[in-house]
């Protein structure tokens, strides 16, 4: 299982110290470096100022957001970037939710997984540059049919020859027909509140999934699940699980409409129904404190990594025997170096171009 970094969410401006911990990822030989975005900052422009200054760690976004840009505008970003960076990118895209992609961005949100499906159609057929690009679906029509614009629409390939045409596509995903989707379309999962004790049910969805899968697609045994995970040294369990609380409770309550909130569903599935009922209602009621303190330290447990350099250690092991891949730590900068050498006790925190777990993420079977 390598190990990875997560730089998270903007507010006042970049987060900070999140400048040298890219830096010191790559000098660590961490395996990667992922960037975010939800209606703020965006997700691409930190990874190419950021990146710049990298000379080895691959370079990802969890996630960019279909909704904020065309395929082909998504495309031609992820062609770029590889250029940039010498084949180091890779693209991490997801759907988003209701309230942002009809809020923010002004789109229709019904039927996400059809529009991703049609959207990672859209943007390998720009990346293979074998032929200019057309494309007749619900979702996406290249070129726009002649009676709805000015009728002078042509089919176009890149200007640009990619460097890889096979540059991975990895999806976020949390609902199991979203999850099984993507072990057919994409190279890698995206997943958020990945808990050991879901591996089972998991692995299962992937396995459906790469049943489905084209035989075109690259092969199952590269597949990766790259998981977010908050990762929190502290003097104890408490006081670091304290940090991952106001976290957990604004994707249980606050990140989605209320009966429409996806990161919850995932919580509720973990077993933590009852718990969530109470950190939404005070979430809602603008309580946010309250919320926060509402998150039981089991459910952190579940999907983080806290307390002393000796409890994260021995968590390890139950997140290694998982599909995990990579573990994107999400941790205080400053702690970076501290997580990577944890890692490196029992096998070296990188791995580029080669797996550290066991085996494929799920039976193909």
């Amino acid at each position: 299982m390598r190990l990875g970094y997560h730089t998270g969410y903007w507010s006042a401006g970049p987060p900070p110290g999140a400048a040298q911990a890219v830096r010191a990822a790559d000098d660590l030989g961490l395996d990667s470096v992922w960037t975010a975005e939800a209606y703020g900052s965006d997700a691409l422009t930190p990874l190419a100022w950021w990146g710049a200054g990298t000379r080895s760690v691959r370079l990802g976004t969890a996630i960019a957001q279909i909704s904020a840009r065309t395929p082909t505008a998504a495309a031609m970003a992820a062609i770029t970037l590889d250029h940039l960076s010498g084949g180091r990118f890779v693209l991490g895209l997801g759907a988003s939710g209701p309230q942002v992609v009809e809020g923010w961005y002004g789109q229709p949100y019904p039927r996400p997984l059809a529009r991703t499906r049609e959207y990672v159609d859209v943007v390998r057929q720009v990346i293979a540059r074998e032929r200019p690009v057309t494309y007749d679906g619900a979702f996406y029509r290249l070129p726009l049919p002649a009676d709805e614009g000015a009728g002078l629409g042509k089919a176009l390939r890149s200007t640009v020859h990619p460097l890889r045409t096979d540059l991975p596509i990895h999806l976020a995903a949390e609902g199991p027909r979203n999850i099984a989707m993507t072990a057919e379309i994409a190279d890698g999962w995206l997943p958020l509140f990945y808990s050991p004790r879901m591996d089972a049910t998991y692995r299962e969805l992937l396995a459906e999934g790469f049943a489905r899968r084209a035989a075109t697609r690259s092969p199952v045994e590269g597949f990766e699940v790259v998981a977010t995970v908050p990762v929190v040294l502290g003097d104890d369990v408490e006081s670091a699980a304290d940090v991952v609380r106001p976290f957990i409770a604004l994707y249980a309550g606050g990140m989605g409409a209320k009966g429409a909130n996806f990161h919850r569903d995932v919580l509720d599935r973990l077993g933590y129904a009852e718990a969530c009922d109470e950190i939404q209602a005070h979430y809602l009621a603008g309580d946010r404190a309250r919320a926060a303190a509402a998150v039981p330290t089991e459910l952190v447990r579940d999907v983080a990594m806290v307390g002393t350099p000796d409890d994260v250690r021995a968590q390890l092991p139950a997140w290694r025997a998982t599909a995990v891949t990579t573990v994107l730590a999400q941790a205080d900068p400053r702690t970076l170096a501290q997580i990577a050498a944890l890692w490196g006790e029992s096998g070296h925190p990188d791995g580029h171009g080669e797996r550290h777990g066991d085996g494929p993420p799920a039976d193909p079977a």
